[in-house]
Formats: structure tokens, sequence, C-alpha cells
């Protein structure tokens, strides 16, 4: 029998961060580089994607990303 891999919570949830920065960079078309710059100026990360990971994680990846690009935009990142 093959033997899983057991994450943490944390490594679950920075796993969700992670695919966030990638989706929103591919719907913006800019490199997840600049995505991450950018939610790090907005303190993004630990404001918003990690405190409400529960909720977020059982969302669409569509309105997960929705909601992304509004709170940037929303502050004028």
């Amino acid at each position: 029998m093959e033997k899983l891999i057991e994450l943490s919570q944390e490594e679950v949830v920075l796993g969700f961060v992670a695919s966030c920065i990638e989706y929103t960079a591919r719907r913006l078309g800019r490199p997840y580089q600049e995505i991450f710059a950018r939610m790090q100026r907005t303190n993004m990360i630990n404001d918003y994607l990690i405190p409400c990971y529960d909720t977020l994680h059982t969302e669409s990846r569509e309105h997960v990303t929705d909601n992304v690009i509004a709170y940037l935009e929303e502050r004028g990142v």
C-alpha cells in the first residue's frame, strides 16, 4: 500500500494562497511575481487570504479569483 503524505494545516493554507496568486496572475495575464508583490503591498495574504481561508476554500476558483482582483483594485494596486 502506498504511503500518503500528510500535510499540516499551514501547508494546506499556503498551497491555497499559492493557487490564488497563480490563478490571479493567469487571469490578469501578469507574472505571478508581480501579483505576489501586489498582495504584499496590501498585506492581502495576512489580512485576507489566510484569515478567511475556511470560507474562501469552499468557493469556486473563479469566485475566489474575482474576489482577489476586486480586493487589489479597491486598494489601488
